[in-house]
């Protein structure tokens, strides 16, 4: 009968709070910090490759790479402090705006001005390209006042007065390049039309329930849904339904400064100055992950491509999370590389006709099979190779006991292997024999495994039945070694904590046992 390896006792793992949407959020990990001398105020991601993305803080906008988080570009041509740096869609150009009130657009590449825009005598705290429109800004200014412009002529396209306090935020709806929502400290969401001129929807402001400044706006890409945020509160419009509010949610300490979209939209991002990050799901708007960072929140974005969360603070420190993706993600041929195989460019190099993308090799018409490699009627033996043994199993064939022991003793042996074989001597009867015989030397690693697991849950059993043995056996040469006698202290202890606990528990399964008895008598 041939001999039957050891066989590792697998448990069962501990049960976890985590989610599928938790354990995605957490693959966002390995944070980057980059230190600014200043608050950063903004950041904005390139909707096209490799999405290089724009960080403003004090007088300057800075373009990094995302593969390396190193600084590409550093544009720095402000006569005040710089804000909202936005570049385009095509990643050719870069907007911005700053505290005089001037809006520049730059060539990302030679950081030349290419168009000065100034019509605004305050501070200019949003400027965006439209989405729809490339040629047209969205600018948003503390003079109360919302401004679309044409890039190339570098007229107003339309100016919108209605807000009576600052205009901090606003966007351009992806769908539709003549809707225009904005957020003021008016404590008022609005939609204006640029073919109008006018505001055609009011959200929140007097006589509503919502009399704080809003401080960011956020429109779906189907543009009938649009999101606030004013102080700690989130709230939903519905834009078809005439701006009515169909939900308000309040899951932040403090102020919500920013609110980003996920590359599909199906994800909303909030960052706040309670120094958290809030996932939701835009289905049921309930918070499906927080992230939480070291200093309060300003500004929050994610890549196109769902692989980095960049985020700015107050203390001038720039957070970059980033996201491996998985190989059903990054695997995908280019259309170049596909066309390519497709056209049979690279046949007389293979000596045959490529087989088609994901499938199976074929023969093309009029040309021969090649024959196979021997004698159709051929017989052929393959040999299987045995399995090998592990160590351990090999010597505890050969009933080398103390050998096996020390053989799972090792810092790299998990403990379930080193319990398991520990069983099977047991069941052999050879475990007094593995421990029998040992010096301070090869005794100190099995003290070391019971000290480590004896409160265990899995192995607290085993561990203790060890323990008996051992203190049987080496009991009446305690006091020769010090390093025996703290490691047999260190496991007095130990279990002495584990009593305690447990009569603890005890208590508290007693008086819970005493109120639910009591809560069925009075019902």
């Amino acid at each position: 009968m041939d001999y039957q390896p050891v066989v590792v006792k697998r448990h069962p793992k501990p049960a976890t709070s985590h989610n599928p949407e938790s354990r995605y959020w957490r693959q966002f990990k390995h944070p980057v910090f980059v230190k600014e001398y200043a608050p950063i105020t903004s950041v904005h991601f390139s909707p096209s490759r490799p999405h290089r993305y724009a960080v403003t803080a004090a007088t300057r906008v800075q373009i990094y790479a995302p593969r390396t988080q190193k600084i590409t570009k550093t544009i720095s041509r402000f006569k005040d402090v710089a804000r909202s740096g936005c570049i385009r869609g095509d990643g050719k150009l870069v907007v911005a705006g700053d505290d005089s009130g001037l809006i520049q657009v730059f060539d990302i590449n030679s950081r030349a001005i290419l168009r000065t825009l100034d019509a605004h005598k305050q501070p200019v705290h949003v400027t965006k390209f439209s989405v729809a429109q490339p040629t047209q800004i969205i600018s948003c200014s503390d003079d109360t006042s919302v401004r679309l412009w044409d890039v190339p002529s570098q007229t107003t396209v339309s100016t919108f007065t209605d807000h009576t306090d600052y205009v901090r935020s606003g966007q351009v709806s992806s769908s539709n390049p003549n809707l225009i929502l904005t957020g003021s400290y008016d404590c008022s969401v609005r939609l204006f039309d640029a073919r109008s001129g006018e505001c055609e929807m009011v959200m929140g402001g007097q006589g509503s329930s919502s009399t704080m400044p809003v401080e960011q706006v956020l429109m779906f890409p189907s543009g009938t849904v649009a999101l606030s945020s004013a102080g700690p509160i989130l709230r939903v419009w519905d834009i078809v339904a005439g701006g009515r509010c169909i939900r308000a949610l309040s899951n932040h300490q403090k102020t919500i400064t920013s609110l980003a979209f996920d590359a599909k939209a199906g994800r909303l991002l909030s960052g706040g100055l309670d120094q958290m990050v809030k996932v939701y799901d835009v289905g049921t708007y309930k918070v499906v992950h927080t992230m939480r960072y070291p200093a309060p929140v300003l500004c929050l974005a994610v890549s196109p491509d769902d692989t980095h969360i960049a985020a700015g603070m107050t203390d001038g420190t720039l957070s970059i999370r980033r996201r491996q993706p998985k190989a059903s993600e990054g695997s995908q041929l280019d259309q170049f590389s596909v066309a390519s195989l497709r056209s049979g460019t690279f046949e007389s190099f293979l000596g045959g006709a490529l087989p088609a993308i994901g499938e199976g090799r074929t023969r093309d018409k009029g040309k021969t099979k090649a024959k196979p490699i021997g004698d159709v009627d051929e017989l052929k033996v393959e040999s299987r190779r045995k399995k090998k043994l592990r160590e351990y199993d090999r010597l505890l064939k050969n009933f080398k006991y103390s050998a096996a022991l020390n053989s799972v003793l090792r810092k790299n042996v998990p403990p379930t292997t080193a319990f398991s074989l520990i069983q099977e001597l047991i069941h052999r009867d050879g475990l007094r024999s593995a421990l029998g015989g040992r010096d301070d030397v090869l005794l100190e690693p099995v003290l070391q495994l019971l000290v480590k697991y004896v409160a265990d849950p899995r192995f607290g059993d085993l561990s203790c039945s060890i323990a008996g043995i051992v203190i049987d056996m080496y009991g009446p040469v305690l006091g020769q070694s010090p390093l025996i006698d703290a490691l047999f202290l260190r496991l007095r202890k130990k279990v002495e904590a584990e009593l305690r606990f447990q009569k603890e528990l005890t208590k508290v399964r007693g008086a819970l046992d005493m109120i639910f008895a009591s809560s069925a008598l009075g019902v």
